[in-house]
């Protein structure tokens, strides 16, 4: 049976649900960041016809758009109507994958034979827009990476279906930036030897493109070709990852036990980065010498950043540490997962604080997590009672 996927994408969410409490907004530049020093976070369509991208350095943005309107950005709102747009969704579709605060792919295969894949998308896609007032785009094809690409093509508000005997005709002209795992560096290189569009990389040996840019060249050949068999895995706000220390002797040592969080909460923030997921919801655990254990948690705007996480964790830890008595361990949870990146929680971020994320994260990427940590953390040290676990509750 032909696969049918959806991919569906909120258009230029942040901006939408700003407009959705001002009708002011409406029609003008709008950039959602934060302050002079900080990145575009997202942008109007408006605010892109003058060259604004999100990421942009602020001051670049306004350079180029200098009538644009800079708001700082409400990830609680965002997460707000991200999840009510999810239980639309679920409530409908019979597969759905989050991929990201403002994307999802559904698995609907089979249901053509009984209501049409295209107009039940449409109707859905209508469904999601009169029930939370925000626009969404989507796209119909054979996998993922089509459907994918084919949104990207139909934005603003726009729906495409694209079966399986015009997929090649469909992404052929395109340009390689289109591709999903294609970043400015892979762009660049392609482009200084004449290979720009995916029809001539398609066309490409898989081999040569393998040993030109790694290990990735396989996946970006294929990607082209129009071949994709990833499923669309059904998502779960269950997913979570965790880490817990066990003292050696039991201890009341509480700037110990802060600088102990703040290293547990610098990995587990790390991990987040590094598997493109952010966390949603935040548990500490202790267990006091007499084995009693006590737990607190509380609901934060999706994001992957440790600052913002730390601050978080300690806060819970005061609130829950309260009874003096000497703890035996100490654990952190993150969980209410969903993929996305860390450059969507930008809001009170500089540029300065991106560049200082990416470059710590290359560094812990190649020479490991404890090549570079914040000395407030730095007492804690990973162990056989301190492994980072993965898994559904």
């Amino acid at each position: 049976m032909e696969r049918a996927i959806v991919h569906m994408d909120l258009d230029t969410f942040f901006v939408s649900c700003e407009r959705l409490g001002n009708s002011k907004l409406e029609g003008i530049p709008l950039i959602i960041g934060g302050g002079d020093r900080g990145v575009v976070a997202s942008c109007s369509y408006e605010a892109r016809t003058f060259g604004v991208r999100s990421a942009m350095p602020i001051k670049m943005a306004l350079r180029l758009c200098p009538q644009a309107k800079v708001m700082k950005g409400d990830m609680e709102l965002y997460s707000k109507l991200s999840h009510d747009v999810t239980e639309v969704i679920q409530e409908k579709a019979p597969i759905v994958e989050k991929a990201s605060i403002d994307e999802f792919y559904l698995d609907i295969t089979g249901m053509d034979k009984f209501y049409g894949g295209y107009k039940w998308t449409h109707e859905l896609a209508h469904s999601v827009t009169k029930e939370t007032g925000l626009p969404i785009s989507f796209a119909l094809s054979v996998n993922k990476t089509v459907s994918k690409i084919g949104t990207g093509e139909a934005k603003p508000k726009g729906n495409l279906e694209i079966p399986e005997n015009m997929v090649r005709s469909f992404l052929n002209p395109l340009s390689i930036q289109k591709i999903p795992m294609v970043g400015d560096v892979t762009f660049q290189l392609l482009s200084r030897i004449g290979i720009r569009t995916i029809q001539t990389l398609s066309e490409m040996p898989a081999e040569v493109l393998q040993r030109m840019i790694g290990k990735n060249g396989i996946d970006i050949w294929k990607k082209a070709n129009g071949i994709d068999n990833n499923p669309v895995e059904p998502y779960t706000e269950r997913k979570s990852i965790s880490t817990e220390h066990t003292f050696s002797q039991d201890t009341i040592d509480i700037p110990k036990l802060k600088s102990i969080l703040i290293g547990m909460v610098e990995k587990l923030a790390f991990q987040l980065r590094s598997e493109e997921w952010l966390t949603s919801t935040v548990v500490i655990k202790i267990r006091y010498s007499n084995f009693d254990t006590e737990t607190k948690q509380c609901k934060v705007p999706y994001t992957s950043a440790d600052h913002t996480l730390t601050k978080t964790v300690t806060d819970l830890f005061d609130k829950v540490y309260q009874r003096r008595m000497r703890l035996r361990l100490i654990g952190i949870r993150f969980s209410g997962l969903v993929r996305g990146t860390y450059q969507i929680n930008l809001f009170e971020d500089t540029e300065e604080m991106l560049s200082l994320y990416q470059a710590m994260d290359k560094m812990k990427t190649r020479y490991g997590f404890d090549a570079v940590m914040r000395c407030a953390g730095a007492t804690f040290k990973p162990n056989n009672k301190s492994e980072i676990l993965k898994r559904k509750l």
